[in-house]
């Protein structure tokens, strides 16, 4: 029996301690695999700058590093290539091909490498189309296996020597380095 205006303490018991403790452990377990799964499905930190690509086909680039940010542009192109200047958390400072900058989410974006074809000789109400040889082998005397417009998006395959091999559309070859927009000057990329 309690005295008279004493409360007895409530106490949990041993099976109710043991079950917050469980489903602490089941939550933490999620978190860290969720965290795993974000990490591996988002472009890999790394060095900076660095090229990667846009995951999607509407991705928002905000003014900073947030959603409380405006947006200051819509990228509408699935595997865009931009370049990673500066890191946030989960948002990353971005630079499109034609100089524009601004925030994504991290998770937008992906390892996969791929390049524009001469993007600054897309000009607006250009009549005469400019593009590059895509050839045989990495040699400028190589077959030429098709001519790549510029501003078509290619799939890097590897880069060695000034030299890309890509897929663009149906084609597989190798275009000089200096022609992308999308890896470095003379940058190895292993296939």
């Amino acid at each position: 029996m309690s005295k008279p205006g004493l409360r007895r303490r409530w106490r949990p018991s041993r099976k109710l301690i043991a079950a917050f403790f469980l489903g602490a452990a089941v939550a933490a377990i999620g978190l860290s695999g969720a965290r795993a799964q974000t990490a591996s499905s988002t472009d890999s930190p790394a060095k900076l700058p660095r090229y990667v690509s846009l995951k999607a086909d509407r991705v928002l680039l905000r003014q900073g590093p947030g959603t409380e940010y405006p947006t200051a542009w819509v990228f509408r192109r699935t595997g865009l290539p931009v370049e990673v200047l500066e890191e946030s958390e989960v948002w990353r400072k971005v630079r499109d091909a034609g100089g524009t900058v601004g925030w994504v989410q991290a998770s937008l974006l992906s390892g996969r490498r791929t390049a524009l074809v001469l993007p600054w000789e897309v000009k607006e109400g250009q009549t005469n189309t400019v593009s590059a040889t895509l050839r045989e082998d990495d040699r400028a005397s190589a077959r030429a296996v098709a001519q790549v417009e510029a501003g078509v998006l290619a799939n890097i395959i590897g880069c060695e020597n000034g030299w890309c091999r890509v897929s663009a559309g149906n084609y597989r070859g190798y275009i000089e380095q200096a022609k992308l927009w999308g890896t470095y000057p003379d940058e190895q990329i292993k296939p």
